[in-house]
């Protein structure tokens, strides 16, 4: 599986997948159909790429102009790979790589009073958390106003037209694969 960024400052630049099948990796005409939806270019920004696999997602954030993303993993091989991507892209200076789970993961960054204005959700299709984990996010206001969700998952699951001040804005179908773009609509 031959992945690479596909537009930005890191474009073209080869990226490797994780070993083994226990991620899936986000091919290169989805992840361009993806950020066509959102950008596709980038004033700076703050990215978190949740379930980040090998990175991919963020990295062409990155790549697109984000000025930082924090990458979460909970598999050692796929924070091995997310360490390889950034350096092979020179990208260090502008993320964080941890490895925890999604829970975890988000307990910490609430801590930190940390919001973001991106963030990637792509979680191994079989553990459908998407809603309960958007509505953690919801509760304590991790995504800033105006912010983007952008989600992966497979066709046969539908994601409700909003989650708290969440709201669905596009969806696609690729395949088995759909996407579904949330905007956060708070207005307070």
């Amino acid at each position: 599986m031959h992945m690479r960024v596909v537009s930005g400052s890191c474009k073209g630049r080869a990226l490797k997948a994780v070993q083994g099948n226990t991620t899936r990796p986000t091919t290169d005409k989805v992840k361009e159909a993806m950020f066509n939806m959102i950008g596709p270019y980038f004033n700076g920004g703050i990215a978190l790429d949740l379930f980040a696999g090998s990175g991919g997602l963020g990295i062409e954030g990155l790549s697109r102009g984000m000025e930082k993303v924090i990458f979460i993993d909970r598999e050692a091989k796929a924070i091995q790979t997310i360490h390889e991507n950034i350096k092979a892209c020179r990208l260090e200076e502008h993320t964080e790589v941890y490895r925890t789970d999604a829970e975890r993961a988000l307990k910490a960054l609430i801590k930190r009073e940390l919001t973001f204005d991106f963030i990637f959700l792509d979680p191994p299709y079989k553990k459908q958390q998407l809603i309960s984990l958007m509505e953690k996010m919801d509760n304590h206001s991790l995504l800033n106003t105006g912010g983007i969700i952008l989600c992966e998952h497979s066709t046969d699951v539908v994601l409700p037209q909003s989650i708290g001040t969440y709201v669905q804005k596009k969806h696609e179908k690729y395949g088995i694969i759909a996407v579904t773009i949330f905007m956060n609509s708070d207005k307070e």
